[in-house]
């Protein structure tokens, strides 16, 4: 491979690693605003330099920021772009755009009005996905600013009633659709309140002064699988019941982040229910491959910089607990070892140094067909015991690679633009949640330099064209 084509694979691989990560939130060791440049930036010198690249982004697992970034910047610069690209850009981008919760399309929708983009593209590209929606009076309540904006910018049409309570609400005497009539009556009737999606009531008891614990328990029937996660803690201060979520169908992650917030005690109390539901999940992760990946041996940091920041609050211990489980779902035979914690997983705390030299050499004793290391890469016990390990193994003791090693990596790094990394030769990559680890793994062989830049065009071709066939197939 030449020297262009190694730069530009590891570059490419530098902008996947940061957008499945980074949230251009506060990390354990950088601010929201060093997230936030970092990021911008990155974006910016991958679209100038690989930009078909840079839009087949949009078919792998990149997080909904970055996805939302990557339509505003390729809507943004349509000018640069050939036919062809245009013609391909504009089905990625409509194909992505379904895969995003309403609420992060309405919001690249306010920031392509913010920056002045209203070419026909961009407003066909409006169009189509808001009149695809299948309730249009649900989103006239639910995102009614958002659906204004959009409609403006776009120049849409709009059906029936939905115009009407966007820009005359006070006008009728009442309205034909329930929900809008909901919403019209909630304004001085407490009653309709709970007829209304929880966001939106929300605001209007506020309004009304209805004490919380109250709104709580009449809305409870109407909340989603996110807003009872969310609403866990409030619940319980609030001796609510009737809010818990579904443990049977939470995704993986999310369902490992809501075990973490609990106390320990508690996870002690309901260990059965709580270990059963995230084995469940994991099964469900796994999918047909499932007992697959023969001996796997895992090394997890659980140290204290696995506590996150104030807004992503044990988000990485989240990850390394999931993936805890994911693995095990996968491997016919499993082994997790955790840099400080033994005995039961679900009982998992942040606490002490990062010293994962000693656990990686605990784990290669046994010779696994593979290895898997979930940490933020910041080796500090002593610093560079890791690499050192990680060296000596390759080029020693297993150079022919029997055993199979991966990184995987939680948290964006901004002053290196990636994540960071743990020793060259060993293949890092971002991970956001658990359930993308498999894809992941695949991906690793790009990092490395084992796999040239044909070969990921080739890859990321393939990715496109099975994301296209799936989302078509569906709308």
């Amino acid at each position: 491979m030449s020297r262009a084509d190694r730069v530009a694979c590891e570059d490419v691989v530098m902008f996947v690693n940061a957008a499945i990560t980074s949230t251009a939130q506060r990390e354990f060791r950088s601010t929201a605003a060093a997230q936030r440049l970092s990021l911008d930036f990155l974006h910016e010198y991958v679209l100038g330099n690989y930009r078909d690249l840079y839009a087949a982004t949009l078919a792998l697992d990149v997080n909904q920021l970055n996805a939302a970034m990557v339509v505003t910047n390729l809507l943004r610069t349509a000018a640069e772009a050939s036919r062809e690209q245009r013609a391909q850009e504009g089905r990625l981008i409509a194909a992505r755009l379904r895969t995003l919760p309403p609420q992060r399309v309405y919001g690249v929708f306010r920031d392509l009005r913010r920056r002045g983009i209203n070419n026909r593209r961009t407003r066909a590209i409006v169009r189509d996905w808001v009149t695809a929606r299948p309730d249009p009076a649900f989103d006239a309540v639910k995102y009614r600013r958002s659906l204004s904006v959009a409609a403006r910018h776009a120049h849409l049409p709009l059906p029936g009633e939905v115009g009407t309570v966007l820009f005359d609400w006070r006008r009728p005497k009442r309205y034909e659709t329930p929900i809008l009539e909901a919403w019209r009556r909630a304004h001085y009737d407490q009653r309709a309140l709970y007829e209304l999606p929880y966001t939106v009531a929300e605001g209007l008891a506020a309004q009304h002064g209805i004490d919380r614990a109250r709104f709580l328990s009449g809305i409870a029937p109407r909340l989603t699988a996110g807003e009872r996660l969310r609403l866990q803690g409030n619940a319980v201060r609030h001796k609510v019941d009737g809010v818990a979520m579904d443990l049977a169908t939470a995704p993986l992650t999310r369902l490992a982040s809501y075990v973490l917030s609990l106390p320990r005690p508690e996870r002690l109390r309901r260990r059965d229910e709580l270990t059963g539901a995230l084995r469940a999940a994991a099964r469900r992760a796994a999918r047909r491959q499932a007992g697959t990946w023969g001996q796997v041996v895992a090394v997890l940091d659980d140290s204290y910089s696995a506590a996150g920041s104030g807004t992503k609050r044990r988000r990485p211990l989240a990850v390394a607990l999931a993936t805890h489980y994911l693995l095990e779902a996968l491997a016919a035979d499993f082994t997790g070892l955790w840099l400080h914690h033994r005995g039961d997983p679900l009982l998992v705390h942040p606490v002490g140094a990062t010293g994962l030299g000693v656990r990686i050499l605990d784990a290669l004793e046994r010779r696994p067909d593979r290895l898997v290391i979930v940490s933020d890469g910041w080796d500090n016990a002593p610093p560079g015991q890791a690499a050192e390990v990680l060296r000596i193994w390759r080029t020693r003791l297993d150079p022919d690679q029997h055993t199979s090693i991966v990184h995987l990596n939680p948290v964006y790094d901004a002053d290196t633009f990636d994540v960071h990394r743990l020793a060259a030769g060993v293949a890092t990559v971002g991970v956001r949640d658990a359930e993308d680890a498999a894809a992941l793994v695949e991906l690793a062989r790009f990092a490395t330099g084992s796999a040239g830049f044909d070969e990921l065009r080739r890859h990321l071709a393939d990715r496109v064209e099975r994301f296209l066939d799936a989302q078509e197939a569906v709308s």
